[in-house]
């Protein structure tokens, strides 16, 4: 029996560079990694320069002539723009390009819908592709096939009454989401509390989405782990994770770490994913260090690096310290400068410069070490015990009056034990 093979959707790009946008070319290159990321192919792009996008059809009408003429010649079944359009642009775009009107937001929610693998991710996604389609569901009617009468037909009263029930049932739809969501912030905002407790530090691996991050975290926990179930999903694709990991890294010297992974950074992240994905993002705003993970192989990455840190500033997470990882040297070509305190060059996948980075990790998170003495007396050997499951025990000697430690410890158990301290 012969095979049936599903031909790709293929969608012609359309963009406009407003007053000469220096950063336009890679904004449409990104909008094509993106349809690729959707499994659609791209067959051809019309750009226009503006001094202001056009706000009947966001591209002028010469430049929509240009579109149709494309759709025809490469029998192609969309457009996709590189900008959020309006509820009037679509509409319009719609009907006069009579196909498939895509914009960059729904693009992005498209790829986020499909990676979405936790329930808080997919609630989130949800909220955020109904708040996207509220005020646009008379021009999404065609696109999500929804049969309802427009202006000048007969069967006018009749669409205007589904679009209503329809608008009232997204709304409903978005409450109930919203309200399972804060069930399960007020869950993550437990778990970050009792965390606090702990008084361990967090490192939060931040930066553009497929630079590696969730691999540099898969390498941490597998050099302090024997549990491979402790990793998380890793690909070589655009937003492979989506949800917020938090893993223990316990160093051999009785030092430990939280390690957390977000979801990657793109320009133009749509306003509506921000917000639902701001619960997740907030475990950022908790951290003690932040380390910037750049797909250092990109010839885009100091755009990149850009984008990320416009998005940090832009969702409120600023003053943390960061740590560059320029990762991925392994795929790039000419000399790798040396790694210094702040900036560390690595390849997570071959395990190089993972060294580096765990020197530099632990010069940020473990300042407040004191170096010390001890004499704890031998009635309460509770204490020893602790000490050696909590603090990096250098040497241990039995005097008269008790056991003598020489031991690296948090400020807060110094304090703690602040009274069997020898003085120097």
């Amino acid at each position: 029996m012969e095979q049936l093979t599903i031909q790709p959707q293929k969608a012609v790009l359309a963009g406009v560079n407003l007053n000469h946008q220096t950063d336009f070319d890679y904004s449409m290159e990104e909008l094509a990694n993106l349809a690729a990321a959707c499994g659609v192919e791209v067959v051809g792009v019309v750009t226009q320069n503006l001094s202001k996008v056009n706000t009947t059809h966001y591209i002028g009408t010469g430049k929509l002539q240009d579109v149709t003429i494309m759709l025809n010649q490469h029998e192609a079944d969309m457009v996709i723009f590189n900008d959020e359009l309006s509820p009037s642009q679509l509409r319009n775009l719609e009907k006069d390009l009579d196909c498939k009107v895509v914009d960059r937001t729904l693009l992005i929610l498209d790829i986020f819908g499909e990676r979405a693998k936790t329930k808080e991710a997919q609630l989130q996604v949800e909220v955020a592709e109904l708040q996207y389609m509220l005020p646009r569901l008379v021009g999404l009617r065609e696109s999500l096939g929804r049969q309802s009468g427009g202006v000048g037909t007969k069967n006018r009263g009749a669409g205007e009454k589904k679009l209503e029930l329809d608008r009232r049932r997204i709304e409903e739809r978005i409450t109930a989401l919203n309200k399972e969501l804060e069930i399960l912030v007020a869950h993550r905002q437990t778990q970050r509390k009792k965390r606090k407790k702990t008084e361990l530090p967090v490192v939060s691996l931040v930066g553009y989405t497929n630079a590696g991050k969730s691999t540099v975290m898969n390498t941490l926990v597998e050099l302090f782990t024997d549990s491979k179930d402790k990793f998380v999903f890793e690909k070589d694709m655009l937003f492979a994770t989506l949800d917020t990991s938090v893993r223990s890294i316990d160093l051999e010297d009785n030092k430990t770490f939280l390690l957390t992974d977000t979801v990657g950074f793109v320009s133009k992240l749509p306003h509506h994913l921000v917000k639902a994905f701001r619960s997740t993002l907030e475990e950022v705003k908790e951290a003690d260090l932040l380390v910037h993970v750049v797909d250092f192989s990109n010839p885009e990455y100091e755009q990149h690096i850009r984008i990320t840190n416009e998005t940090l500033k832009a969702i409120g997470i600023e003053g943390i310290p960061m740590i560059y990882a320029y990762n991925k040297i392994d795929l790039k070509e000419g000399a790798i400068p040396e790694s210094q305190d702040s900036i560390i060059y690595m390849a997570a996948k071959r395990k190089q410069g993972i060294d580096e980075l765990l020197a530099a990790i632990r010069a940020h998170v473990f300042k407040d070490y004191v170096k010390c003495e001890m004499l704890i007396p031998y009635d309460q050997g509770q204490h020893v015990s602790y000490l050696n499951e909590h603090a990096n025990v250098l040497a241990t000697e039995y005097e008269e009056l008790g056991t003598k430690l020489t031991l690296e410890c948090r400020q807060s158990d110094y304090q703690k034990f602040a009274q069997y301290v020898c003085e120097a």
